[in-house]
């Protein structure tokens, strides 16, 4: 068996158009998936996790061909994909099939499923008829339904069950790859982990590659080899599962994490992000793209304050930013249709004075604009005057051993990582 890849994606980029006009001049791109690279071996299962418009679902189906990408290298088995086609391409399509999150996509209401589980035969020139409906009813039995439910149609089955339906149609055709899409999202918890221990059995025997998308880190805990966390169209941290999420490297990874329930008392975590507005991929933040809502937010040489207050400025800063204020100081907010500028202050849990009268005086300009309902004002005065090198730097990614990699700047051999706390404060401010 050759060492190499099953799968190699090299500098994925998948950007969609913005256009403007009856001519449609484009006037910028939504970057969905922008830069991406990983490889998986034969028989492995790799997750690729994050939020909702991560880009995880768009990567899957660029590889798939359902989207085209817009640049990079997908190679299968040693061949581009882009390079197959006839009997190369048909081959291609046959050994990788694809696991969907609502199995009622991919069953015909009007068809029984055991000729819906055997189409992909029919679909790749497999023409005995008889011959079909035994492997059909085969793989039925092994996905944990009878032989006899062949002739059966869908809405006669349970969410879980149609699951199990999709997974052995997926089968049918010997593929060596699954990507498998949100394959348990739609389920119960109980239901959920039937499936997880079927696509498990499913793995072992028939050795098998797992591509698995999903937003839920319990479930790629359970099931993936390793993992690849994505935000905003990039990959911010990857490596053997158990390693990334018993002590993640990224701050994005700590907030995903911080979802799951531990019992761990040493359990590291950040907690929640400065902000909840998760940007638009049309209009990434420069630098780390995650550094509006980062805990852990590096500050500036120029800054010198106490790690939590310099995430209180930093969330001030960054949820001004957004627009999105909290009811206490919103415009209009009081009956007179005014705040002061010292409630701005306690809501955003900042002291009344911090040691840096430079600052003090942006906070002060910030919040007085914000008094008199002017928040875009205030936005722009705290961009200048509260800045972080990780609007200004874009991280690469560094390997921290043992197949992992993290893309923050908190690990950037540039970067003085001695004076940077996990928090990203500068240590010694205390």
């Amino acid at each position: 068996m050759s060492d190499d890849p099953l799968l190699a994606v090299r500098d994925l980029e998948t950007h969609y158009p913005i256009t403007k006009g009856w001519l449609r001049r484009e006037v910028g791109r939504v970057r969905a998936v922008d830069g991406i690279s990983f490889d998986l071996a034969r028989g492995e299962t790799l997750g690729l996790v994050g939020e909702s418009g991560s880009g995880k679902t768009t990567a899957a189906h660029s590889i798939l061909g359902i989207e085209t990408p817009t640049g990079g290298e997908i190679r299968f088995d040693g061949t581009p994909i882009e390079e197959r086609s006839g009997e190369s391409l048909r081959a291609f399509r046959r050994r990788v099939q694809l696991v969907v999150q609502d199995p009622n996509d991919a069953l015909n209401p009007r068809m029984p499923v055991g000729e819906a589980v055997a189409e992909p035969l029919t679909v790749h020139g497999f023409d005995d008829a008889e011959r079909r409906r035994a492997i059909a009813e085969d793989l039925l039995e092994r996905v944990g339904l009878s032989a006899a439910d062949h002739g059966r149609y869908p809405h006669e089955f349970s969410g879980g069950e149609k699951q199990r339906i999709s997974i052995a149609r997926a089968l049918i055709v010997n593929p060596d790859l699954i990507v498998a899409d949100e394959p348990t999202s739609a389920l119960d918890a109980r239901v959920r982990a039937d499936v997880l221990d079927l696509l498990a059995d499913i793995r072992r025997e028939f050795d098998v590659a797992v591509l698995f998308i999903s937003h839920d880190l319990d479930v790629v805990r359970r099931f993936c080899d390793r993992v690849a966390v994505m935000y905003l169209g990039e990959i911010v941290e990857r490596g053997p599962t158990d390693a990334v999420f018993r002590d993640p490297d990224h701050p994005y990874t700590q907030v995903l994490r911080s979802s799951v329930p531990s019992l761990d008392p040493t359990d590291r975590r950040l907690g929640r992000p400065l902000t909840e507005t998760v940007p638009e991929p049309s209009d990434p933040p420069s630098g780390c793209r995650f550094h509006p809502r980062c805990p852990a937010v590096i500050s500036p040489d120029s800054i010198d304050l106490p790690r939590e207050t310099w995430r209180s400025v930093a969330a001030f800063r960054f949820t001004v930013q957004t627009g999105e204020l909290p009811p206490a100081v919103a415009p209009g907010r009081d009956a007179d249709g005014s705040i002061s500028a010292d409630t701005v202050r306690e809501t955003f849990d900042l002291p009344d004075a911090v040691s840096d009268d430079t600052l003090d005086e942006t906070i002060d300009r910030a919040a007085a604009a914000i008094a008199d309902g002017n928040v875009e004002q205030a936005g722009t005065i705290l961009e200048a005057g509260v800045p972080t090198p990780c609007e200004s730097t874009t991280p690469e990614a560094v390997s921290r051993g043992d197949g992992r990699s993290v893309q923050c700047l908190r690990f950037d051999p540039s970067v003085d990582a001695d004076q940077i706390a996990d928090d990203g404060s500068r240590l010694g401010d205390d």
